[in-house]
């Protein structure tokens, strides 16, 4: 992808942001081709850590522990800690979709079934289950409000979208996550099978990068 476009084309993209009252998310959305969408092993669902971070738009957190791991999530001051005491009560309410809407997941390794077994069928197609915990829950809840999850559309729609931060960035900020978000799909798909790619803000039209 040619930077020159890149940039010009995020810059069309916030020229077009008007007089909203809320911080426009910036989306950048990957057009493909030539990919039998049909075959599991070809769709996309990747999880990319952006370098400048989301500008404001990061998802709160919620840690599924117990005992000491629940501990270190309270010292690594996670938003919302679910004992295991708690999973049903919140598996059987209208809390579940305030989780699957507005955070990130982590469980306890021991707890991932649990979790699964009561919560599954909305967090799964959703794509929000809890990423398991390996390692220190402090470096894993920052690294997680930096990531974004890109993932094709369906088996017949050759087309991912990802958010790459918001029109408060800097240009320099929102490229450098746009590049690391084409980066890992370019990765996975191969240069040549991406037709198309457009930055958008949240009420915009779209600009073509490539």
């Amino acid at each position: 992808m040619d930077k020159k476009k890149l940039v010009e084309a995020i810059n069309k993209a916030l020229e077009d942001k008007g007089k909203k009252k809320f911080k426009q998310s910036v989306e950048l959305i990957i057009n493909m081709r030539g990919i039998d969408f049909a075959k599991s092993e070809n769709r996309l669902n990747i999880d990319i850590v952006l370098p400048r971070g989301k500008g404001g738009k990061e998802l709160k957190s919620a840690v599924f522990a117990d005992g000491n791991m629940a501990d270190e999530a309270r010292r690594a001051k996670a938003d919302l800690i679910i004992t295991p005491n708690d999973i049903p009560a919140y598996a059987e309410s209208t809390r579940l979709s305030d989780l699957a809407d507005n955070y990130f997941m982590l469980a306890q390794p021991n707890l991932m079934g649990v979790v699964a077994k009561s919560m599954g069928q909305v967090l799964g197609k959703k794509g929000k289950l809890p990423r398991p915990i390996t390692g220190n829950i402090a470096e894993l809840l920052e690294r997680s409000k930096k990531t974004v999850k890109i993932a094709s559309r369906g088996r017949y729609l050759p087309v991912a979208q990802a958010l790459i931060g918001t029109e408060a960035m800097s240009l320099d900020d929102l490229v450098e996550n746009a590049e690391a978000v084409y980066d890992a799909v370019k990765n996975k798909v191969n240069e040549g099978n991406i037709k198309s790619v457009y930055v958008k803000l949240t009420m915009g039209r779209p600009a073509r990068a490539v």
